[in-house]
């Protein structure tokens, strides 16, 4: 498994545990809901450290648990 995908894969993760979806989500993290969307369907394979860790900002949570389960 790829790194996005283990950071799509606890982006949704933490969104379902926290009953929430992109858009609070991107609200939350002070970025457009299309960034989020864009790591989360594959359409950025890359995605820069910067908006990742905006998104952990907006989930409260460190880039640090957001690897760990």
């Amino acid at each position: 498994m790829q790194t996005i995908d283990v950071i799509k894969n606890r982006i949704m993760q933490l969104c379902d545990a926290r009953n929430t979806s992109i858009t609070p989500l991107a609200t939350l993290a002070a970025v457009p809901p299309s960034s989020i969307t864009k790591i989360l369907y594959g359409k950025s394979q890359n995605p820069i450290l910067t908006t990742i860790n905006i998104n952990c900002d907006g989930l409260d949570i460190t880039l640090g648990s957001l690897c760990s389960t």
